[in-house]
């Protein structure tokens, strides 16, 4: 099995790599994709843009495609799928709850939740997208909590198994999670970001 992950994996590289130029844009096309598409796995397409790019570039390249890919997915949602929803859901109580606790979150909680390294995000866009949110709120908390999270996968860049083998992973992403509370915070007040 570890065979077909290291052939997988070597293939992947090797036509990035033969790409050129085009080799990012692939990388950025998939991290863009993987905000609007869950099953695709976030972590694998940030490792891959590490190790082909370099830690600079890899980020880089990452961390802004996770921000489209977030803008995009909050966009498509609030645009082109809120009103149906609301339509077809008119008596949903209990979904205009939870809409209004998601839109009421402080921007330090949303950028943790989009922080942390195995929470779906593609659910607070989704959810942002569906409420209400102030769509300044959405993308500071994404801009902050997306730069833990790429750098996070960046440098673990292992699978959730792997990553509760090695007590230090979890440690890294306790400070990073209270880094990116802290940052937010501060961001909100500075911004008067709500």
């Amino acid at each position: 099995m570890e065979g077909m992950f290291a052939d997988l994996y070597n293939l992947i590289i090797t036509t990035i790599n033969n790409l050129g130029i085009f080799g990012p844009l692939l990388g950025s096309l998939f991290i863009v994709l993987e905000s609007m598409i869950p099953p695709l796995p976030l972590f694998v397409f940030i490792t891959i843009n590490y190790l082909a790019y370099g830690h600079i570039f890899g980020f880089l390249i990452s961390w802004i495609c996770t921000i489209i890919g977030c803008v995009l997915s909050y966009f498509l949602v609030k645009n082109l799928i809120r009103n149906r929803i609301l339509k077809w859901i008119k008596d949903g109580n209990l979904l205009n709850k939870c809409l209004s606790y998601i839109e009421n979150l402080s921007t330090a909680k949303i950028t943790v939740i989009l922080a942390i390294p195995f929470t779906p995000a593609f659910m607070m866009n989704i959810a942002a997208g569906l409420s209400n949110m102030n769509f300044r709120k959405f993308l500071t908390s994404v801009i902050i909590g997306k730069i833990f999270l790429v750098f996070f996968w960046g440098n673990i860049g292992t699978s959730l198994v792997e990553s509760f083998k090695h007590p230090e992973s979890l440690l890294a992403i306790a400070i990073m999670l209270i880094l990116a509370y802290l940052i937010s915070l501060a961001v909100e007040k500075i911004f008067k970001v709500e």
